[in-house]
């Protein structure tokens, strides 16, 4: 297995509140931004983490593209699947303002997946939803709408607004039923070891807790004893900065 490929899957481990946590010890930005809000929801919430690299487009349903046909920009996303170090995840903006129909649906996603994506996240709305998780395709939308419209990708790897941040050509994405976050590239390789640190401290809480006859005033001691643990994760993680 490559690096890159490990890397994807030692953080698919962890779901993405973790990953967001783990990203907030090392201060590399602020903690209200980077992560996607609540109009982008996971369609498939049993599905475990998808994690890949985006491929960036920008969408219409509205009326008819002024050439080629509906799929014409599938081709384009394609070859741009080669651009990125590892599995993408196709991100779209949908454009119309309201929305007008599905962003994507069965034949998309069965192409999408074949030529190795692992997802798709769209501002807009989806459909084939029971196709789509049948063939196990991770997808993040505002909705469902039941038709398609004049669906057309207009510009494939550009930067996209989607659940109020901008994502870029080639960013890493970690998403789940919990929502969807970019995850910093400079600290990409040290996420999973941080994750599994942020667990074992939060498990001296979570121990306590769950032993027989609590007290407030153990909490207190084992919520210390777990800020201890954080602290010292984040000096060590930013050390290395």
């Amino acid at each position: 297995m490559s690096d890159t490929l490990q890397l994807l899957a030692e953080l698919a481990k962890y779901d993405t509140p973790t990953i967001c946590n783990a990203i907030e010890l090392f201060d590399v930005r602020p903690r209200n931004v980077g992560f996607m809000n609540d109009k982008i929801k996971a369609c498939f919430p049993e599905m475990p983490p998808m994690v890949g690299y985006a491929v960036t487009s920008t969408f219409r349903s509205m009326s008819p593209p002024r050439t080629g046909d509906v799929y014409a920009g599938l081709s384009d996303q394609v070859v741009a699947f080669e651009k990125v170090p590892g599995p993408p995840v196709v991100v779209y903006q949908d454009l119309d303002d309201p929305l007008i129909s599905a962003t994507f649906g069965e034949v998309m996603c069965t192409v999408y997946k074949e030529f190795g994506a692992r997802g798709i996240i769209t501002s807009g709305a989806g459909r084939d939803l029971e196709q789509v998780r049948g063939i196990g395709f991770a997808a993040f939308t505002s909705g469902a709408i039941c038709a398609h419209g004049y669906c057309h990708t207009l510009a494939v790897n550009v930067p996209v607004t989607v659940g109020g941040i901008c994502i870029y050509p080639g960013d890493l994405i970690h998403g789940d039923l919990n929502g969807v976050t970019t995850i910093p590239p400079e600290i990409a390789s040290e996420i999973p070891d941080c994750c599994a640190g942020l667990a074992a401290a939060e498990k001296i809480v979570l121990d306590y807790v769950r032993a027989p006859n609590p007290t407030a005033a153990g909490l207190a001691e084992a919520r210390k004893t777990m800020q201890v643990e954080f602290t010292k994760l984040g000096q060590r993680f930013r050390k290395k900065r």
